[in-house]
């Protein structure tokens, strides 16, 4: 059994995938891979090695205008016929009116689909394919996210964040001549995801205690690699450094592998992400904008370090916690969610009564225990995987990006439901959901 942590590219995206010690074959469906300076110049080598001949073409205004101007040549040179789509829209929202829209456009002429962009690109493309049977290739334009090579989409339906488990792309290519040139506001967005990944394996870790969730700890050593390589590259990412970019690329590409691997986001996201989901939910149900994903992220990582540092203080109390839960109403909670989701709370609502049931008073008992008897498990958790808040805080501000939900425009009454909202958009056990069975997420003051 080989260490993943170790291991090249290469060797991760091996078709015939690697048997772990945690008892589970690990692979991902990956046909073709390049990440170096120049690399468009391998997009017919890629389509020959997912079988396509006439791919689908997906971009929007921005991945174009980032892109086109080295695709196209290469597209002409080795004579490949394709149908391009353009979205008509400047802001592409990763829906159902965009995946819609992909449909209806369709060429079923092609067969393969290549998208030229990054998150919502490469997430609506992988619903796209997953939906017509047909392999996907992205030609990645930005740093900016850490789902390149995921088999999960993070998309909007109903109103509410979902991770969508379909497919990775059979085919990846990250063209370094491109990517650096992105907005300095997607780079940091590709290294704010990235913090987040301290916070992810941490909470992994103790779901697994607390609830006897599926861990993987090849898989996350995995991912600790992966921060690594981006952590130690950060100072490069002020100049376009043409090495930083690569490694950033390429520890968000691990990023991806990782969350293909374990099957699930869990080795990637935690409630720094929700943060995020939160925020965005909130600017769709208004109307209004919101920040790149990945800088929302690193906002909500710090405020979550600074979470974590208040709960090494806590002296859980068997007490508190069943006083809060004999006192527990569905009623009083529904209202609650009504307030802090608005028109995508009627759906909430109904996941937990039907799907969910994390306000089961018996399965909270069962989880309360679980706390109590391992408390010093989780803060020796806590203790490994979490950097010092301060080095992160630097890391941060030498990049110049936002640290605090007011350099996003996010007010303190946002950023208090979101954290209360967090345990309850989907059936993932957090930070949030810890404080909620210790009794104290309604109580919990946000450190500043």
């Amino acid at each position: 059994m080989i260490d993943f942590a170790t291991a090249s590219l290469e060797t991760l995206i091996a078709k015939e995938g690697h048997d772990c010690a945690c008892g589970r074959h690990h692979s991902m469906v990956m046909d073709f891979l390049r990440i170096e300076p120049g690399a468009v110049k391998y997009i017919p080598e890629g389509l020959k090695a997912i079988g396509g001949t006439k791919p689908f073409i997906v971009c929007d205004n921005h991945t174009k205008e980032a892109a086109w101007s080295f695709v196209e040549p290469v597209l002409k040179e080795a004579g490949i016929e394709y149908t391009l789509y353009c979205f008509p829209f400047d802001h592409v929202e990763p829906d159902e009116h965009a995946v819609g829209s992909l449909t209806m456009a369709f060429d079923p002429s092609c067969d393969c689909v290549m998208g030229i962009g990054s998150g919502v690109i490469n997430d609506c493309c992988k619903v796209l394919c997953h939906a017509i049977g047909c392999k996907q290739m992205i030609v990645g334009t930005a740093p900016s996210m850490d789902g390149y090579a995921s088999n999960s989409s993070s998309m909007i339906r109903e109103r509410i964040k979902v991770s969508l488990y379909n497919a990775a792309p059979a085919a990846i290519i990250c063209d370094i001549d491109i990517i650096k040139n992105a907005p300095m506001r997607m780079l940091w967005a590709g290294f704010g995801d990235m913090l987040a990944k301290y916070i992810a394996i941490c909470e992994w870790r103790i779901s697994n205690m607390v609830t006897g969730e599926y861990y993987c700890e090849n898989i996350a050593n995995l991912m600790r690699a992966s921060l690594k390589k981006i952590v130690d590259n950060a100072s490069g990412l002020k100049t376009r450094d043409e090495k930083a970019v690569q490694a950033t690329v390429e520890g968000l590409v691990l990023s991806g592998v990782a969350m293909s691997y374990a099957g699930i986001s869990r080795p990637a996201s935690g409630l720094e992400h929700y943060f995020s989901h939160l925020w965005e939910m909130m600017a769709l149900d208004r109307g209004t904008d919101y920040e790149l994903h990945g800088i929302q992220v690193g906002v909500g990582t710090l405020i979550t370090l600074k979470l974590y540092d208040d709960i090494r203080n806590i002296k859980p109390s068997r007490e508190v916690a069943e006083k809060f839960i004999n006192e527990f109403t569905n009623e009083d909670w529904e209202k609650m969610i009504r307030k802090i989701f608005g028109q995508a709370a009627e759906t909430v609502i109904k996941q937990e009564h039907a799907i969910f049931h994390k306000n089961d008073k018996d399965r909270h008992a069962v989880r309360l225990t679980k706390i109590l008897e391992g408390w010093d498990d989780i803060l020796r958790f806590i203790d490994e995987e979490l950097p010092e808040t301060e080095k992160i805080a630097a890391l941060m501000k030498d990049l110049g990006m936002p640290m605090v939900p007011a350099d996003i425009d996010i007010n303190e009454e946002d950023t208090v439901n979101a954290f209360i909202g967090s345990r309850d958009i989907r059936d993932k056990y957090l930070s949030s959901t810890m404080l909620w069975d210790l009794g104290l997420l309604y109580t919990t003051k946000l450190p500043e």
